[in-house]
């Protein structure tokens, strides 16, 4: 490998030395990349000259294929951005078609939705800084605390059946409302994860040899993050305080009480700092929301969805007995619901950055435009910039603690 990189040294006929680089293919087909994607790199030596990022090795076209299906019908296409924290797509998904519908949701489905959404950021903050960790060389934190990842996907399937790509919720709501079986099992994660977190954070904050590598490495100012449009973690990591959740509040996330982490240097070790304390903040919020829905008594506790017929699938005991139901299904089912004309943005607050979604509708039954903000694709563009001059290893640590998801990044 050292003779791979190692530039060479080639005499001229002018008798003159001319030190070569070498051009390397850093994927797209390669474990380090962690996804389908290209790095073109020059190195002198194992020092990184020039970068050229390639996506698209997996363009799926989701934003054409959204203009030929309804809106419930695009869920599952969300899904397929980033992955790891699939259920944030989904709520800002439907977030955003009631934005364009006026529907206003009760709070227990507000409450609901912070819940989910919040397990879905520790998830993701939990891969990407175990990931981190790996690529420093530490493989036994990320066996540790994958098995309570676990514990979250229980959740999820409970709720809807699903693990990774979810597909969980509705417009208006959720398809179902969340069995006791689920609340158990948050309460377990609940009472095990803090402890479980600390120990992450022991092994590996202060360690060393994981501080030599990730100190310094793919640092990046605040006015350059901004300048590329930087948001999230990454964003807040080179110091500013931006914060969907904060500065535009959705899903009454008003009513919760948390702080927003943000590091000084921009770095990959400030990177895996804000994720870490994110986590610490995600459960503040999980904690509040599971006590704000136990206050829900009666009939209140029964809610789990808005009022809206026309774009809620009735229960499948009414379609059997009432007509108008079976009206409303054969209409949803069919995607034969015309949604009004509008032109909306909305935005959240997702696991590793503003996911926004802008949507125009000239009142058919499909979107007539649909385009997607994905954060990793505006994250990729800096990479070049992020590693020049470091070292060939540096960038490989970069790109972890970038969260760069390959699925996200083509859309």
């Amino acid at each position: 490998m050292s003779d791979q990189l190692t530039a060479h040294h080639v005499k001229l006929p002018d008798g003159s030395i001319e030190k070569q680089t070498t051009t390397l293919n850093l994927g797209p087909t390669h474990p380090a990349t962690h996804g389908v994607f290209q790095n073109i790199i020059e190195v002198d030596g194992e020092r990184i000259v020039s970068a050229e990022q390639t996506v698209g090795y997996i363009h799926r076209a989701f934003e054409k294929i959204a203009e030929r299906r309804p809106l419930y019908q695009i869920t599952p296409l969300t899904d397929r951005l980033n992955y790891c924290s699939s259920p944030i797509n989904n709520m800002g998904w439907h977030l955003t078609c009631e934005k364009l519908l006026k529907v206003k949701t009760p709070k227990r489905v507000d409450y609901l939705r912070v819940l989910i959404m919040e397990l879905a950021r520790v998830a993701d903050h939990l891969i990407c800084n175990s990931i981190v960790g790996v690529d420093a060389g530490a493989l036994s934190v990320f066996l540790y605390v994958m098995q309570y990842r676990e514990l979250i996907y229980e959740i999820y399937e409970e709720v809807c059946g699903s693990r990774l790509t979810t597909n969980i919720g509705r417009i208006g709501g959720f398809e179902r409302n969340f069995t006791n079986t689920a609340f158990t099992k948050l309460e377990k994660f609940l009472d095990e994860y803090p402890k479980v977190l600390k120990e992450f954070e022991n092994l590996l904050t202060r360690n060393r040899v994981f501080m030599d590598r990730t100190i310094g490495a793919g640092p990046i100012s605040a006015e350059r993050a901004l300048n590329y449009g930087f948001t999230g973690p990454n964003l807040r990591a080179a110091g500013v305080d931006y914060d969907v959740r904060v500065h535009s509040p959705y899903s009454s996330y008003e009513d919760f009480t948390f702080d927003i982490p943000v590091g000084k240097t921009g770095d990959t070790y400030d990177r895996f700092l804000v994720r870490n304390l994110e986590m610490w903040e995600s459960m503040k919020i999980i904690t509040q929301a599971y006590q704000k829905i136990q206050e829900f008594k009666g009939a209140e506790a029964e809610v789990y969805h808005a009022d809206i017929p026309e774009y809620y699938l009735p229960d499948k005991k009414d379609v059997y007995t009432k007509m108008e139901a079976l009206i409303y299904h054969f209409k949803i089912i069919m995607g034969e619901t015309e949604i009004p004309p509008g032109e909306v943005y909305h935005s959240v607050e997702g696991a590793n950055g503003e996911l926004g979604f802008y949507l125009i509708s000239d009142g058919g039954r499909a979107p007539y435009r649909l385009h997607f903000r994905r954060p990793c694709f505006i994250y990729y563009q800096a990479f070049s910039e992020m590693t020049k001059g470091s070292m060939l290893s540096d960038a490989i640590l970069t790109m972890s603690s970038l969260n760069l998801i390959a699925g996200e990044m083509d859309a």
